[in-house]
């Protein structure tokens, strides 16, 4: 080659580094301002979920079901949202997942103001498309990101989420008055606002995310030789690429596990705290420290992911989600210093394994598949919390907080397990050579 083809070949390499880099920024900041809206609206509409059932429908022993609904129905719409993304790009995936927890939001207003239970868990199970949608866009932050750093892209939609998530709630008195004047049922205001700030999240997506992202990246793959998508289930795809790669099932065990110990513990604590006769305030002040470690941290996890590595930050918050339970469990009924501690570092670990899972699972697999991956991930993730959420009221009626708290620290077994067997099949296999 001579010097001047060389020195095209250069510039048209940074030209495109360049591109990439521009598109990613945009990317980015679209991604974030999804987040906020769709934080905001899921966290608005679930808020009242609850008192809905208890007020309108008079039903206290129903009352769990809304919450159980969308969390249920945002693990369903996972692989929905994950084939749209494979097929047609991350900005109809994410923009349709979007519009459909708007409309679940509308079916709720609908019927909330009509008393038709059956529809309101129909309407809040469409809801969880809004949290599907959030779910997944912490992926798409990481679709032209450079390796060295998926885990402070991926990091900064998660944080993102952090002001929709406390704000929403707060706007349950000024929605319930919007709604009063406009002549329905003020329980159903926050479900209106959910509708309309889903929308906008939707609006955003379909509007602003372009170049597409994974388009974007498959196009630079299929130039350098990377594998076409290949077009079979999207379950099944993602599952058998999982399958294939012991750093994928790490990361996928680390975001089950870790999602599902947090939302098992944390769902029994304000029950815990209400046993022993704490106020509404200081379970909210609890649960507020609790969201708090969730996300205001993750940009930290997501420099210790790209900077230490994605497996010693996943070791870490095991070990943080170990010390959570063990402060969790042994706290005495109502409010104590060790039991907000504990909920402190139940966020902390999870944004540890959620950050650096995710980016790990990202980093094994091929970007043909990353959507099948990252959809099936979704999937379990949610199933298995719902499954803990569900367990854990058997748990704590018949046993105890504190058994519920054991009981989650030795699902923390699973990724550590999964961290030695690659180790132990490379020491069996030395051993036989």
């Amino acid at each position: 080659m001579t010097a001047e083809g060389a020195a095209a070949d250069g510039a048209g390499t940074n030209e495109a580094q360049l591109e990439t880099a521009a598109v990613q920024r945009q990317t980015v900041r679209t991604l974030v301002a999804s987040q906020v809206a769709g934080g905001l609206g899921v966290s608005a509409a679930i808020a009242v979920g609850a008192v809905v059932v208890t007020d309108v429908f008079g039903r206290d022993d129903l009352s769990g079901l809304v919450q159980s609904a969308q969390v249920l129905g945002a693990a369903l719409l996972a692989m929905p949202a994950a084939s749209l993304a494979m097929t047609y790009g991350r900005r109809v995936g994410l923009g349709v997942t979007y519009v459909l927890g708007a409309v679940g939001a509308l079916i709720a207003v609908v019927a909330t103001e009509l008393e038709l239970f059956p529809l309101l868990l129909f309407g809040t199970a469409l809801l969880g498309g809004g949290t599907a949608a959030g779910l997944q866009a912490r992926y798409a932050a990481t679709d032209l990101a450079p390796a060295a750093g998926r885990g402070r892209a991926l990091s900064v939609v998660v944080w993102s989420t952090t002001v929709g998530a406390v704000a929403g709630p707060n706007l349950a008195g000024p929605s319930g008055d919007l709604a009063s004047a406009l002549g329905i049922e003020p329980l159903a205001g926050p479900f209106l606002i959910g509708a309309v700030v889903l929308g906008l999240g939707g609006l955003v997506i379909l509007t602003r995310l372009r170049p597409d992202p994974l388009l974007t990246a498959r196009r630079r793959g299929s130039a350098s030789g990377d594998p076409p998508v290949r077009r079979r289930g999207v379950l099944r795809a993602g599952w058998t690429a999982i399958a294939a790669s012991p750093p994928a099932v790490l990361g996928l065990v680390a975001i089950v596990v870790g999602h599902t110990v947090m939302v098992t513990v944390m769902v029994m604590t304000p029950v815990h705290m209400t046993h022993g006769g704490a106020s509404i305030s200081i379970i909210g002040f609890v649960i507020s420290v609790h969201v708090a470690g969730m996300y205001a941290f993750s940009p930290i996890m997501g420099w210790l992911a790209d900077n230490v590595g994605r497996v010693p930050v996943i070791l870490g918050g095991v070990i943080v989600l170990l010390g959570s339970v063990a402060l969790a469990g042994t706290a005495h009924e109502g409010h104590s210093p060790g039991l907000t501690a504990g909920l402190f570092l139940l966020g902390l670990g999870w944004s540890a394994c959620m950050v650096a899972g995710s980016t790990l699972l990202t980093d094994a697999v091929e970007v043909a598949e990353r959507p099948a991956v990252q959809g099936a991930s979704d999937l379990l993730m949610g199933l298995a919390a719902a499954g803990g959420g569900a367990l854990a009221g058997v748990v704590v009626g018949s046993y105890g907080y504190g058994v519920l708290n054991a009981a989650a620290a030795v699902l923390l077994a699973a990724p550590v397990i999964a961290m030695l067997i690659p180790a132990c099949r490379s020491l069996s296999n030395t051993r036989s050579a």
